[in-house]
């Protein structure tokens, strides 16, 4: 597969997509700053996940294959039949908790590539395909497990109809909502207090309180608009994504709204030594824009 990188000195000249970006103010994008090509020719990209020291992992799913961007610009393959991963997520330990709906199952996988297979069912049924994941600080695994018809697949309809939010914990899967259309993306907050699911098949997000046992309540609607994948800064405002990527502040207000050179958006994240570069995976595409807020670490 052919793969071409691009240095981060070198600026995307997509003419309509910069005139709409320099028309715009948006606060969080650092002043001056462009979107940066960091590879294209891949077939559709997803799952952006960083590490302590900032590198970037994402899944380039249909071709099976696990990606690793490092914090000097190397661009390398992480690992090889990677499950057909989707959202991947970092734990504390530096193990990556990844979605690899091949076989419907939640996998761990450390440094070296070895899985440790976490979750392939609940009750008696197999999942539907878990999508997208989050690691509260206190090790909690939550992951959402929509379902989308594989061309991979074998079978052609679902183990079981309900579309749902689960947690995992010391082993057990607990089914936590299964109120959605399609849930899909999802992340907390830094402290461990709050998550947020996006249900895209209702064009919602939902906000729940997190409670001391991994439990949710005080579910809340929080913005009309579904998302494919999301990260928060360190104001606590959301970004959201599809067409393009828009931000929301934490009272659920539209605040701004990013465009991206990509007919879809599905993921991002905060990425580099000081997570001040928001890395957007955009279909065969991958870029970085340098940002006035950070992520968190």
């Amino acid at each position: 597969m052919y793969i071409q990188l691009v240095m981060n000195r070198h600026m995307i000249t997509f003419a309509v997509w910069f005139f709409l970006f320099s028309k715009a103010c948006f606060s969080q994008v650092s002043p001056g700053a462009e979107l940066q090509l960091v590879a294209d020719g891949f077939s559709f990209t997803e799952g952006p996940a960083v590490d302590k020291e900032g590198n970037v992992f994402f899944t380039d799913q249909p071709n099976n294959r696990i990606w690793k961007y490092d914090v000097d610009g190397n661009l390398s393959v992480f690992m090889e039949n990677a499950g057909r991963s989707n959202g991947l997520y970092f734990d504390s330990e530096g193990l990556l908790i990844a979605c690899a709906d091949e076989k419907y199952q939640l996998w761990r996988i450390d440094m070296d590539g070895n899985v440790e297979k976490l979750a392939v069912n609940y009750l008696d049924s197999l999942f539907n395909g878990p999508n997208d994941t989050w690691v509260s600080p206190s090790g909690l695994i939550y992951f959402t497990d929509p379902y989308y018809q594989r061309d991979y697949w074998t079978r052609t309809s679902p183990g079981m109809q309900s579309q749902a939010l689960y947690l995992y914990q010391d082993g057990t899967v607990t089914r936590l909502d299964d109120q959605f259309k399609r849930p899909n993306g999802i992340v907390g907050t830094p402290d461990g207090k709050f998550l947020y699911v996006a249900d895209i098949g209702d064009s919602k997000i939902y906000k729940y309180r997190i409670q001391s046992d991994g439990s949710l309540t005080d579910k809340q609607f929080f913005a009309p608009q579904g998302s494919d994948g999301m990260t928060i800064d360190e104001e606590g405002n959301l970004y959201l994504t599809g067409k393009g990527i828009d931000v929301y502040n934490p009272q659920g207000e539209k605040i701004t709204h990013i465009p991206v050179p990509s007919n879809w958006t599905a993921n991002i994240c905060f990425a580099g030594p000081n997570r001040d570069q928001l890395f957007i995976t955009a279909t065969d595409k991958v870029f970085t824009l340098k940002m006035a807020v950070k992520g968190t670490k």
